[in-house]
C-alpha cells in the first residue's frame, strides 16, 4: 500500500513541478504516473553507473555534480516520454532538485512511519 501511495505521491509531486517551473510540462495526471515510474527506474538503473564514471568531477565539485546528474535524467525522461516535456537542461535541474523537495514533503505529510 506504501509503494502505491508513494506512486501517487511521486506523481503529484510531478505535476507540482509542472506548475512551478515554467520550462517542464506535464499533459496529464495518467502521463505523471507513468513518468513517475520512468524516473525512478532511471534513478534506479542509471543513475548509479553516471555516478561512478563522473566521481572525479563530483569530488572536484564537493558533491554538487550530482545535482547536473539529476537534471541530465530528468532532461533525458522528458525526451523519452511524449506527454512530459522538460525544455532545458536547466530547468531539469531545477526541476529534479523541485520534484525532490515536494515528493520528500509529500511522503512526510501522508505516509506513516513505522
Amino acid at each position: 500500500m506504501k509503494l502505491l501511495a508513494g506512486w501517487l505521491l511521486n506523481a503529484l509531486a510531478l505535476l507540482g513541478v509542472a506548475y512551478l517551473v515554467p520550462d517542464i510540462h506535464v499533459s496529464s495526471l495518467l502521463i505523471a504516473l507513468v513518468a513517475a515510474v520512468v524516473i525512478g527506474l532511471a534513478n534506479m538503473l542509471i543513475k548509479p553507473i553516471l555516478v561512478i564514471f563522473t566521481l572525479p568531477v563530483t569530488i572536484l565539485t564537493l558533491g554538487l555534480f550530482i545535482f547536473v546528474i539529476n537534471g541530465m535524467l530528468f532532461w533525458g525522461v522528458g525526451h523519452f516520454l511524449q506527454g512530459f516535456e522538460v525544455h532545458t537542461l536547466k530547468a531539469g535541474i531545477i526541476g529534479a532538485f523541485a520534484y525532490s523537495v515536494i515528493s520528500w514533503v509529500l511522503s512526510a505529510i501522508v505516509i506513516e512511519k513505522d
